[in-house]
């Protein structure tokens, strides 16, 4: 009984975990939603690939992924080229200006979870990552990272991590 007690406090807290949702919501730039910023930052993890694939990757339907795709191509964030393969499909891919935007909700990110962790230790935050990778992978989430890179710093040299990590050498002590 104790072990079905533990999993409803899980629940309780997933729930609650939409305040954490919306405060990263609240971050984005009014031109680019949360649909355009998951668009950004997966071609910028992945790189270039086809609109099924970023589909897949979105988990949403197809026309779902378009809305969001015409947004971001609208702003001239991506580019659609053909698919030398396959005339009729199209590759997408991030421009320089596609770039800075997803440098700029990077930072604007990082920021909010350096704030909002200053009191937790680097340990903790990458027990965190490793916790949290764990449940999506066990979950089947195709976004998962392979675990070798779950354990790749967020650097200059690799801009493109799945995990960027904060910046804490600015942090104040507790």
């Amino acid at each position: 009984m104790a072990e079905r007690a533990q999993y409803e406090e899980l629940m309780r807290q997933f729930s609650a975990f939409g305040a954490v949702r919306r405060e990263l919501g609240r971050i984005l730039p009014s031109d680019c939603p949360s649909g355009s910023a998951a668009v950004l930052t997966l071609l910028g993890r992945h790189g270039a690939m086809r609109m099924s694939k970023l589909a897949e990757l979105l988990a949403v339907d197809m026309s779902v992924t378009s809305r969001h795709v015409a947004h971001v191509a609208d702003r001239g964030w991506i580019e659609r080229s053909a698919d030398p393969s396959d005339k009729r499909s199209r590759i997408l891919r991030l421009t320089p200006s596609g770039q800075v935007r997803l440098d700029e909700l990077s930072r604007r990110t990082a920021q909010l979870l350096a704030d909002r962790l200053t009191d937790w230790s680097d340990d903790e935050v990458g027990q965190l990552i490793r916790l949290m990778a764990r449940l999506r992978a066990d979950f089947g989430d195709c976004r998962t990272a392979a675990p070798a890179r779950l354990t790749t710093p967020h650097t200059p040299e690799n801009p493109h991590s799945p995990h960027p990590e904060p910046d804490r050498t600015t942090r104040t002590p507790a």
